[in-house]
């Protein structure tokens, strides 16, 4: 059997006989050297260079699934998640942590959720602005948005179309127990919904939110704003 000459960091880790997700937190840290085989590999001899145990020293503990990251952060609010009971601190917001650069997510994969360092969860339990962040990043469902914004829904379907809010992620809601009748709900933080009508002065407001239901709305006349051309 041929040698393997190059490895991505799965592979590498492998080799080092490391788990993965040390491996991926010493690669965070600075603790490895960048890959030296684009696009993000490296070569047989830079991955024997590494150093096996500073990678485990440098996560002695095992990483924590963004569900039990949430229920720290939860606690550390004073506003702990009770199982069975609407979660004060979801994944949505830890994922939002990860979009933040506050949390760095471990897993190979993010369809299978999210993996978190443990040290560095606290590290963001700590944090003064700990409430705000929170806040910002609770998802909100179409509905609740539109209520928000003291809007119909239909007005809020013209935002997202064009393009004045964006879905970073979605949720799928099942009616009854088959899920042939499941459909994918879009969740926006609350801070980018927040930040709608600041971004857009040239709308009458007033006028929006006295629309009858039933009436046209009058964001439908309204085209997206073309995409920037490519550099």
């Amino acid at each position: 059997m041929a040698r393997r000459t190059e490895y991505d960091a799965g592979q590498a880790a492998k080799r080092l006989k490391v788990p993965a997700t040390a491996f991926r937190w010493a690669r965070h840290t600075g603790l490895l050297p960048a890959p030296d085989v684009p696009p993000a590999w490296w070569s047989r001899a830079a991955v024997e260079a590494m150093d096996a145990d500073a990678i485990r020293a440098a996560m002695p503990v095992a990483p924590i699934r963004g569900s039990a990251a949430a229920d720290r952060i939860a606690a550390a609010l004073g506003t702990p998640n009770v199982s069975g009971l609407r979660a004060f601190v979801t994944a949505f917001v830890v994922r939002r942590f990860v979009d933040r650069g506050l949390l760095v997510d471990l897993a190979a994969n993010a369809d299978g959720g999210s993996l978190h360092h443990p040290g560095q969860v606290e590290e963001v339990c700590r944090r003064g602005d700990l409430a705000d962040l929170v806040a910002a990043d609770t998802p909100l469902g179409p509905e609740q948005a539109a209520i928000r914004l003291r809007v119909r829904r239909a007005d809020f379907d013209h935002m997202v179309r064009l393009g004045w809010v964006r879905s970073p992620q979605s949720v799928e809601v099942r009616f009854g127990t088959s899920r042939a009748g499941a459909v994918d709900v879009a969740l926006y933080t609350t801070a980018s919904v927040d930040a709608i009508v600041p971004a857009h002065h040239d709308i009458d407001w007033d006028q929006l939110r006295a629309v009858e239901k039933g009436r046209r709305s009058p964001l439908a006349s309204l085209r997206p704003a073309p995409a920037p051309a490519p550099a």
